[in-house]
């Protein structure tokens, strides 16, 4: 049994459940299959998906325009600081 087995990985959702035009929520950046068998998923699964969130997070942000700014809601930044920092 693997120490993280003990500890619960607490789901990334930040309550802005939206998808964008990839198919990546924009609250939490996870895929549909990822955000629908999160329950089922063991510890080190969670911990992969949100570091795969992170990286998704961190591309948007490096692609991000200001035109782009102005056509997208984002989640507060305190929510998204929590996650992705």
């Amino acid at each position: 049994m693997e120490q993280l087995e003990f500890f619960e990985v607490p789901s990334p959702c930040v309550g802005v459940c939206s998808v964008d035009e990839k198919g990546y929520c924009q609250g939490c950046m996870r895929k549909r299959e990822e955000r629908f068998n999160w329950l089922s998923m063991s510890p080190s699964q969670k911990l992969h998906v949100i570091k795969l969130c992170r990286q998704r997070y961190r591309r948007k942000m490096a692609n991000r325009t200001p035109a782009n700014d102005q056509n997208q809601t984002d989640p507060s930044p305190s929510a998204q600081t929590d996650l992705f920092d």
